[in-house]
């Protein structure tokens, strides 16, 4: 499945994972040093997530971002949604967040498959919070 999910879809899980094994305000400077991640992608990213209230961030020395809340409380289906536009669909004709819907929807055979991949997905994704990978960090995804 190659492509479900965007460079910032995975960066955004890779950020919020480091925030959460991270006390106090952390640097994008930081962040990006940690994770091979450009400052300047980082800063659309983090933007972003603070937008979707799941960071928060304070300027000038000794600032940076942290998380809003414990890692517990996030899902990973909702940190992906932020980053993702609002959808975890897919496929582009599940993607309503535009506002269109496929005029192939009443007549497409494959159209169930990928509800029900997108349902499966998005209720592991919704199962799984940020603790649950913040834990495993040690793996390489943070440090």
């Amino acid at each position: 499945m190659a492509g479900m999910f965007s460079t910032r879809g995975r960066y955004a899980l890779r950020v919020m994972a480091d925030l959460a094994v991270h006390d106090g305000w952390v640097s994008l400077g930081d962040i990006s040093e940690r994770q091979s991640i450009s400052r300047k992608y980082l800063e659309q990213v983090t933007g972003l997530l603070h937008k979707a209230g799941l960071v928060d961030s304070q300027r000038g020395k000794g600032g940076g971002y942290r998380l809003s809340r414990a890692p517990e409380d996030y899902t990973l289906g909702e940190i992906l949604r932020a980053a993702e536009g609002g959808s975890l669909a897919p496929v582009a004709c599940l993607d309503c967040s535009r506002g269109e819907i496929c005029p192939r929807a009443d007549t497409c055979p494959t159209l169930p498959v990928w509800r029900e991949l997108g349902s499966l997905a998005s209720g592991y994704l919704d199962s799984k919070t940020l603790a649950d990978i913040s834990t495993e960090a040690d793996g390489g995804l943070v440090e």
